[in-house]
């Protein structure tokens, strides 16, 4: 499993050093992630021992979303077999990275949703990848922090339980900054293989308890207000 960098990030490698120097960067250059570890370091339920089992696990799960959401190359990721690798969300048919991509990437790839469109508080299918991330990290400005809660097994199988949270205080789809705590938890599984690298991936989450706190706030639009469903998935 991934291991922390000796210099840059404490949480998360793959960002520099000689292995990243070709690396191609959505935003132009690697993340700077000092915000949100502050945020996360103040906010966090556990403190995981150095070398435990949660502490690598939830040092692999945070590189391995810092490589999704931030490396354009499939060929750059270095914690997972970009050949072998798969998606999947609450038992959804699983998607390879080329699929993924499809479906816009980042935080529509957790956005999925059977509901029809008339009651999408958010539509995961007419975001793209940049505009899910400027929706998103425009809510939570100081980030929108992990961490894992219990680890049920270890490698090859990594099954555990996790938390992101963030707190609303930007705008998100025309509802107003609340300043309020916003919660998700769901359980997730990681298949690595016999070199380490992560082949299958598989989320349980509910969507509608993210959205739920993002679509409150003042200004609500009336269009939003109809939403009958935020407290379920598709």
């Amino acid at each position: 499993m991934a291991s922390s960098d000796v210099e840059g990030d404490k949480y998360r490698s793959y960002l520099y050093g000689e292995g990243e120097k070709n690396t191609k960067w959505r935003f132009g250059a690697p993340p700077n992630y000092d915000v949100v570890n502050k945020f996360f370091e103040e906010g966090r339920t556990n403190i995981w021992p150095p070398g435990s089992l949660e502490e690598k696990v939830q040092n692999l799960v945070k590189t391995w979303e810092m490589e999704m959401f931030h490396k354009t190359c499939f060929e750059d990721y270095k914690t997972v077999d970009p050949n072998k690798y798969t998606f999947s969300l609450n038992g959804r048919k699983a998607v390879t990275l080329e699929e993924k991509r499809k479906l816009g990437g980042g935080y529509n790839t957790f956005m999925q949703t059977s509901l029809p469109e008339e009651y999408r508080c958010y539509n995961p299918a007419i975001e793209t990848v940049d505009s899910s991330h400027v929706a998103f990290t425009t809510a939570f400005p100081r980030g929108f922090a992990l961490e894992v809660l219990k680890v049920y097994s270890g490698p090859p199988v990594i099954v555990y339980k996790f938390r992101h949270w963030g707190y609303k205080e930007g705008p998100f789809k025309g509802h107003a900054p609340t300043g309020e705590l916003v919660e998700l938890f769901g359980i997730a599984v990681f298949q690595l293989d016999e070199q380490m690298k992560i082949v299958k991936v598989e989320f349980f989450l509910d969507r509608g308890e993210l959205l739920g706190g993002l679509m409150r706030g003042d200004n609500m639009k009336e269009e939003a207000l109809s939403c009958p469903v935020l407290g379920r998935t598709g």
